[in-house]
């Protein structure tokens, strides 16, 4: 299944990814207006452009995606830190692996000779014995 550009966290704002940790929280758009000393309406503002570029269709939906990129810790559950977009280098360096030589060791083919059955399915009574077949055995 392809990514869609608009799913991927990169394209919220640091603003906006503090607003779904407060709504992975829990909070209302009310509390986490008080919280961050800005109006409702900017909240709502906020949390219905993350909607659109999550592409996810309630705060459930969000919650998820969020687990699932990593953006938020639940009860020590998905607790990776991730960089945020302003902390990753703008271009990477590439960085040149030497090749390695692996040498190999020829092994020695080993012959056997099988005696035909007969026509009726029977071994001949010549039939090597158990000592006989030892070097051949792979443990």
């Amino acid at each position: 299944m392809a990514v869609d550009e608009s799913q991927h966290s990169s394209t919220l704002s640091d603003r906006e990814l503090q607003i779904v940790e407060l709504v992975t929280a829990g909070l209302t758009n009310q509390e986490i207006a008080e919280q961050l000393e800005i109006s409702k309406r900017t909240v709502d503002n906020h949390i219905s452009n993350i909607l659109t570029k999550t592409a996810t269709g309630n705060r459930v939906a969000l919650v998820r995606w969020a687990l699932q990129w990593g953006k938020v810790c639940l009860d020590e559950v998905n607790c990776c830190v991730l960089p945020t977009a302003a902390a990753l280098p703008r271009i990477i360096e590439p960085r040149i692996i030497e090749p390695r030589t692996i040498e190999l060791q020829p092994i020695e083919p080993k012959s056997i000779e099988l005696e035909p059955i007969d026509s009726e399915g029977v071994e001949p009574e010549s039939a090597p014995t158990p000592a006989e077949l030892q070097p051949f055995l792979v443990e």
